[in-house]
């Protein structure tokens, strides 16, 4: 399938999530314009590195365009509504000044459970992060949350690079993204007894 997309670093959707976007370059305008004339839908994906035209990642997420505020000097505010993954086969030569790829749907583990024990230990070291980055969190709607929508927002939305960023999108099943993501916590749990900023780059 062919996928209008829009390469921002540090940016990361998630089925099921939204993301929220400011779209002021004149080439995502018309990629924005193109989108609502068809399906509403584009693809985030992360460049390799920050600079025009870079590489992308292999892996991003298809999003459908949810709420629109379209301002009178021709900028959006969009919400993107994740939708489903995607993996780039390759970057097609198109005449649109945004870049287009030809890409294949990934199968998600939709409805999928993690075991108690990782729930807990997930949970365990989520408080312990988030006391360390002085972080005020809303326990009791935490655990309300099932599993997919507790680890895939938190994958989100947390204060890590884009390296393992990207990493947990790529992550094969939720148990996967879960053990990785608490590796992560740890890993940048520390560097607050660290002068120099930890990253996994």
């Amino acid at each position: 399938m062919r996928i209008s997309i829009f390469p921002l670093p540090g940016a990361i959707l998630f089925p099921g999530l939204q993301l929220p976007l400011h779209i002021f370059e004149p080439r995502y305008r018309a990629m924005i314009k193109d989108a609502l004339a068809r399906d509403r839908r584009i693809g985030m994906i992360q460049p390799q590195r920050p600079e025009e035209g870079a590489p992308l990642f292999a892996i991003g997420c298809i999003g459908k365009i949810g709420e629109v505020e379209a301002l009178d000097d021709g900028r959006f505010n969009i919400v993107l509504e994740g939708e489903a993954r995607f993996r780039v086969l390759h970057e097609i030569d198109a005449a649109t000044p945004f870049r287009q790829v030809e890409g294949e749907l990934l199968g998600d583990d939709d409805g999928a459970a993690l075991s108690p024990v990782e729930r807990a230990g997930f949970e365990r070291e989520a408080r312990r992060f988030a006391d360390s980055q002085g972080y005020s969190i809303d326990w009791d709607a935490v655990t309300r949350l099932d599993d997919q929508s507790l680890i895939d927002g938190v994958s989100q939305i947390a204060p890590f690079d884009g390296a393992a960023k990207q990493a947990l999108l790529e992550a094969p099943s939720l148990a996967a993204r879960c053990e990785l993501l608490v590796q992560l916590m740890q890993f940048f749990g520390r560097r607050d007894s660290d002068d120099g900023r930890v990253t996994l780059q």
